[in-house]
């Protein structure tokens, strides 16, 4: 059933606030990088490779001018990839292919009850974090971040849970979300969920899973969206 605060016809509107505050975060994450995107009405896109796991674009309506689009991405060097946020387009034609298809998701906020995880706010405690969420990983995730307003970095004492919430479209969007081995991630989304609610209240939660992580994000409230599609070009 869908959350009584996500009405159906809140589903469009709610989409592209998805979107926009996914491409918000994508941004951040490259100014933490010295690099900048441009924002378009159709999308936000990067003329120069994104950090890793971060798309060159993010479509922000159904509506797109490939050509166009293309044209502001960095295709001359391979692995640059596009977030199609309403699975719209057709990029096989231009030597591109599905990398993953997810599913936007959204959650009104509960009330404030408390919550056990905490803001990252040191460097040292970002290297940990970085740790946990991703062993393989190293300065990803730059000190610039714990300085930027509209990103905070959470965890729970132990890091064995966490994820990060990044403000804007009016909404908080969830990524990164990590376990530890060994914990339900049941149990991570509900602590997530309630951490939105103690350092973002009122706000709608806003996000993508796949596969395992949308069954569990819809346990824990979520309602589906709509579709996306990542494409990659080798």
């Amino acid at each position: 059933m869908i959350n009584s605060m996500l009405e159906q016809t809140l589903r469009p509107v709610l989409l592209r606030a998805a979107a926009r505050n996914n491409a918000d975060w994508c941004e951040a994450m490259c100014r933490a990088h010295g690099l900048r995107g441009e924002f378009r009405a159709d999308a936000w896109s990067s003329p120069t490779r994104t950090p890793p796991y971060y798309p060159d674009a993010v479509t922000l309506t159904e509506h797109v001018d490939t050509g166009d689009l293309l044209a502001r991405v960095d295709i001359r060097t391979p692995g640059a990839t596009l977030k199609d946020s309403f699975a719209a387009l057709d990029l096989h034609q231009h030597g591109w292919t599905p990398l993953f298809d997810a599913t936007w998701i959204a959650r009104a906020s509960q009330p404030a009850a408390g919550t056990r995880w905490r803001r990252v706010r040191t460097e040292a405690e970002l290297q940990d974090w970085e740790r946990a969420w991703d062993g393989g990983v190293r300065e990803l995730f730059r000190p610039s971040l714990l300085e930027d307003p509209s990103v905070l970095l959470l965890a729970a004492p132990g890091l064995d849970t966490g994820a990060v919430l990044s403000l804007g479209a009016g909404v908080v969007g969830v990524s990164n979300l990590f376990t530890a081995d060994g914990v339900d991630p049941d149990r991570a989304w509900g602590e997530c969920v309630a951490a939105a609610a103690a350092f973002c209240p009122g706000l709608t939660l806003v996000g993508y899973e796949h596969g395992p992580d949308l069954a569990v994000a819809e346990r824990a409230g979520f309602t589906p969206l709509g579709p996306l599609r990542v494409w990659l070009r080798d």
